[in-house]
């Protein structure tokens, strides 16, 4: 028993650490969280956390990939998906999602926009992750967006990405209509592009 216990609990220390890290990088920032924080809301030893990830870029770069697969994918991805019969519905869906989050106690803007203000060595790993993962949100809009009959879904994509993060921005300042008007906006855009 003890040797099935034993592959799993540096995993579990790897888990636990990771989800502190990320609660509360997500409320409070990278830059404002350090390191003994995180190892108190995790209960765990530095040592622990020093073996699962190296350095605070590291908890950063796990940080930013938890993000990317429960925001990007778990949430974006597949609510739209889930909510709309067409590519036009899924893009429009975007900010239905965005007004439903804007309007949450919980809300803490984006946290890859947030990390890109916080860091702004061009050469760090976490500044550069967080520029991918904001790609990846725009590959999948230009996908959509293709899906949809837009002719340039590239050029597309970086509009409605435009539209996104100003909304983001909007609901940070305490704009309660942030993504009806991003949605009004986007009916617009769409049009444009003939869609």
């Amino acid at each position: 028993m003890a040797q099935d216990q034993e592959p799993r609990q540096p995993r579990a220390g790897r888990e636990r650490i990771g989800r502190a890290a990320y609660e509360l990088f997500s409320r409070r920032g990278v830059q404002k969280v350090g390191v003994d924080t995180v190892i108190a809301h995790a209960g765990t030893a530095k040592m622990t956390l020093y073996r699962n990830f190296p350095s605070k870029e590291d908890l950063i770069l796990d940080f930013l990939r938890r993000r990317e697969q429960l925001w990007t994918e778990d949430w974006l991805r597949a609510e739209t998906g889930r909510r709309a019969a067409t590519a036009r519905e899924r893009l429009l869906a975007v900010f239905d999602l965005f007004g439903e989050w804007f309007s949450r106690d919980d809300f803490e803007g984006c946290s890859f926009l947030n990390t890109l203000v916080e860091i702004d060595d061009a050469d760090s790993p976490a500044r550069r992750a967080a520029i991918a993962h904001l790609a990846t949100i725009r590959a999948f809009l230009a996908s959509v967006a293709a899906e949809a009959g837009v002719a340039d879904s590239e050029d597309f994509a970086h509009q409605w990405h435009l539209l996104m993060k100003g909304a983001i921005m909007a609901a940070s300042e305490g704009d309660a209509h942030a993504a009806a008007r991003a949605r009004e906006l986007g009916e617009l855009l769409l049009l444009r592009h003939g869609v």
